[in-house]
């Protein structure tokens, strides 16, 4: 991408150039009305002829050399864009001179008063250009860096939720290898299904950062037939959310770990059910709770599916979750966007 992709447009060109012209001739504009009254009657057509060829001269001198140091330079030095224009100045200078002489025979003043008008017109054309540049060289950079931090903040979200995968996978396998053995084929084969379906979602999910509340839901009504064949109805889902916050965003594969830690950390058996209830609270966070059942024996994990959660979070909503343990209910603030 080149620095100048973002070029400024031609009526913007010629404002900048009117502008300049205004500034640059301002003295000879203001000054037009007191030296006619020291002309002659013929004399005032050829100052006022000679003031708006050297005015309409410098105007489009302006607009090509600010075409010119915006567009088409891209050196960074000041001083190589100084000379180069200097360059053209001194011979449109010449130029203007030499028409102004073979036009305006009677008329004065082609010394010092118009080549110090020309190198301003050097200088101005010069300084702009070397603004516009450093603008837009700083322009880039900013792009760059924000873009390095997308592509940073993406293939972090992609680790994060690379890690869920596998876990999930051998889970998974555990549920249909009870079915199996049980020799039901059509739960087997529901279940398979469902199974499908959500390793559909698993496996877009890496082209995914944030999803509606409503596609979330959605692959937890898949998932959790899952849970209830695979604990016999013991693991039920109360999932009550208003419609009208289901365009409501969060990131991808939330409630996943959620439920895996319900499995992982609880008993969940006859004297055991198990109720995992998903709604919204008034501080429009989605809340998922269960019941406490602890295990026996502390499970074998090493937390990673909160600290994942919470880092997926923080890094695609800037928002933090909550959680609440009272030793009987164990619940889950997730932020919504």
């Amino acid at each position: 991408m080149s620095v100048f992709d973002v070029k400024i447009g031609f009526f913007k060109l010629l404002l900048i150039s009117l502008s300049a012209t205004v500034f640059i001739h301002y003295t000879d504009i203001i000054g037009i009305p007191w030296i006619l009254d020291f002309l002659k009657e013929d004399e005032r057509q050829a100052y006022i002829w000679l003031m708006t060829f050297r005015g309409g001269y410098i105007f489009l001198l302006i607009f090509a050399l600010t075409k010119i140091n915006l567009h088409k330079m891209t050196t960074s030095s000041f001083i190589k864009r100084l000379l180069y224009n200097a360059l053209i100045c001194l011979v449109a200078f010449g130029i203007c001179v030499l028409i102004s002489i073979i036009f305006f025979s009677n008329a004065s003043h082609f010394g010092s008063k118009l080549l110090f008008q020309f190198l301003l017109v050097c200088i101005l054309s010069a300084l702009m250009g070397h603004i516009y540049r450093l603008y837009s060289l700083q322009l880039k950079k900013d792009q760059e860096i924000e873009h390095l931090k997308i592509e940073n903040l993406q293939s972090r979200c992609d680790a994060l939720a690379n890690q869920i995968n596998p876990h999930f996978f051998f889970n998974s396998l555990n549920g249909l290898t009870a079915l199996i053995r049980k020799h039901n084929d059509d739960k087997t084969l529901e279940y398979v299904n469902k199974l499908s379906d959500v390793f559909r979602y698993i496996l877009q999910s890496d082209k995914k950062g944030l999803v509606t509340l409503e596609e979330e839901l959605n692959f937890v009504q898949s998932f959790r037939y899952m849970m209830e064949v695979r604990f016999a109805s013991k693991l039920t889902f109360d999932i009550a959310v208003d419609p009208a916050i289901l365009n409501c965003k969060l990131p991808v594969l939330s409630i996943l770990p959620l439920i895996d830690n319900v499995v992982v950390h609880n008993i969940i058996d006859s004297e055991h059910k198990m109720t995992v209830a998903i709604r919204q609270n008034e501080k429009k966070e989605l809340v998922v709770s269960n019941p406490v059942y602890p295990k026996l024996s502390p499970p074998e994990t090493n937390g990673t599916g909160l600290r994942n959660l919470k880092n997926r979070f923080q890094l695609l909503m800037n928002k933090p979750i909550r959680i609440e343990n009272n030793g009987d209910m164990f619940s889950v603030y997730l932020p919504l966007m």
